[in-house]
């Protein structure tokens, strides 16, 4: 299991509507986090930044990555939540949410 911590900003005029989709993500996008092996995902909000938390189980992170951006439900999921969010300027190529490293873990 690897331990992902990632952030965005969310654009402080759709902190309602944001809050509000994710009291009720749809199913099949749930299903599709589940199958590409991601769990105990958390997403936090402060001052116009988001945190996410996910444990990943599998054996191919790319692969089920890629498995999950070809999800339509996914996808549709992700035109609407993408407009709410504003990336950093310094993520690295690709991504979408900055990967943050891990600097201290205790169980």
């Amino acid at each position: 299991m690897k331990r992902y911590g990632s952030v965005i900003r969310l654009r402080p005029e759709h902190e309602e509507a944001y809050r509000k989709a994710h009291a009720a993500v749809p199913a099949e996008v749930l299903r599709t986090i589940y199958e590409c092996n991601i769990r105990n995902y958390s997403i936090y909000l402060r001052n116009s930044v988001l945190f996410g938390y996910f444990e990943y189980i599998g054996s191919d992170f790319a692969a089920d990555m890629a498995k999950m951006a070809a999800d339509p439900a996914t996808q549709k999921w992700w035109a609407v939540m993408g407009p709410m969010q504003e990336p950093f300027p310094d993520r690295a190529s690709g991504e979408w949410w900055a990967t943050m490293d891990e600097v201290f873990h205790v169980d």
